[in-house]
Formats: structure tokens, C-alpha cells, sequence
């Protein structure tokens, strides 16, 4: 992967949390990111 493609992967990913926290609050953000611990774990289970 090419530093331009991170840059705007980085860039839509921090604009789509920006966006959910303006029209949805900071609920949704704790519970996606509590999901992603689980499924971290789980994939380090499978490793």
C-alpha cells in the first residue's frame, strides 16, 4: 500500500467517526469500539 492510499483510507475512516458523532453522538463510536476489541481477541484466538 502506497503512502496516498493510507493517507485517504486514514482520511474517509476519521471522516466517517466525524460524521457519526455529529449526526448520532458518542454512543455509537463506544459500542463499535468495543465490538472491535471482541473481534481483535477473537481473530488473536484464531492465530
Amino acid at each position: 500500500m502506497t503512502n496516498p492510499i493510507a493517507f485517504v483510507l486514514g482520511l474517509i475512516i476519521v471522516g466517517a467517526i466525524v460524521m457519526d458523532y455529529f449526526y448520532y453522538g458518542t454512543e455509537h463510536i463506544v459500542f463499535l469500539a468495543k465490538k472491535m476489541t471482541e473481534l481483535i481477541e477473537w481473530l488473536a484466538f484464531w492465530r
